[in-house]
């Protein structure tokens, strides 16, 4: 994933610029409400990285100001209809990009709202503007369930959902590097999940994400892959062939042929981009196509 150096610090230059749009925005947009909150429960800080680490590329990363940061950002859609049962959606980023810089760049809070899923969506910080996908404690056993009640918790504290309100569906999604944090979280996290949505972030751990997908009939998988990723077409095409030799259905589709029905009708679905890694997730706004099909999701008010 060296070979994405540049192309990722063009997303952390540009998302930070758009950083202080998104800022102004959460207090007057009425689209969307971002708030955020620490937990113990995030990636960070770990003893994994403790001394900090030689990155991806080659770059020594202190822990301070990488590897030091427990935030987690909620984004609450205006259509959220608060019932005993809340339906997460969490969203982990790649290399060299932070929560915000995500949520700026790739227009998640938008796109979640454009959705009008009945959905919270979570991002938990992992490794903060480093070529990492290192998941840290979320890698640890019930890590995530821990996390998923803080977010609860938090949810009830502000009065947005009410006090005896339980997680609903628990969506995973993310981008490039995202996909460590995200099989691990599969493994280890033990709390029910019902769809994950990979873009270009299939690097490895196909063992992991199909052991899942045997798991349940009901689990839902989508990769939107590139051939710009720095390999995850061809592990793409790895875990195909690996469905194919347990004779599980899936379906691969180029991007301009996607609907909304293709989407629905399958439980394990590649979709090949002609375009480059980083603009695979809006314009045109694929994550909220995601979400708006999703076999889970529900409609909000």
């Amino acid at each position: 994933m060296s070979v994405l150096y540049v192309q990722y610090k063009c997303v952390a230059v540009f998302g930070i610029l758009l950083l202080f749009c998104f800022s102004g925005r959460a207090q007057s947009d009425t689209s969307f409400r971002a708030f955020h909150f620490g937990s113990m429960h995030t990636s960070f800080p770990d003893t994994g990285r403790a001394k900090g680490r030689v990155d991806g590329n080659n770059v020594f990363t202190p822990v301070s100001g990488h590897y030091d940061d427990s935030s987690v950002l909620l984004i609450i859609p205006p259509h959220l209809s608060a019932d005993r049962t809340v339906d997460l959606v969490f969203w982990f980023h790649g290399w060299h990009n932070s929560i915000d810089t995500a949520v700026a760049f790739y227009g998640l809070a938008r796109q979640l709202a454009a959705s009008r899923r009945n959905a919270i969506l979570v991002l938990p910080e992992t490794g903060r503007d480093v070529g990492d996908s290192y998941g840290g404690k979320l890698q640890q056993k019930g890590m995530f369930k821990d996390l998923v009640a803080d977010v609860m918790n938090n949810l009830k504290s502000k009065a947005l959902v009410p006090r005896d309100a339980n997680p609903g569906h628990i969506v995973l999604a993310g981008h490039s590097g995202a996909y460590q944090v995200i099989a691990d979280i599969l493994k280890n996290g033990e709390v029910p999940v019902d769809e994950v949505f990979l873009f270009d972030a299939l690097y490895s751990r196909v063992n992991t994400f199909m052991d899942w997908i045997n798991a349940d009939k009901g689990h839902h998988f989508i990769h939107w892959f590139t051939n710009h990723g720095g390999g995850t077409d061809i592990m793409s095409d790895t875990m195909m062939i690996r469905l194919k030799g347990q004779h599980m259905n899936y379906q691969l589709i180029e991007e301009k042929d996607v609907t909304p029905d293709i989407i629905r009708k399958n439980l394990v679905l590649f979709v090949h981009s002609l375009r480059e890694h980083n603009v695979i997730i809006n314009d045109p706004d694929d994550f909220q196509m995601l979400l708006e099909n999703s076999w889970y999701l529900r409609t909000g008010r």
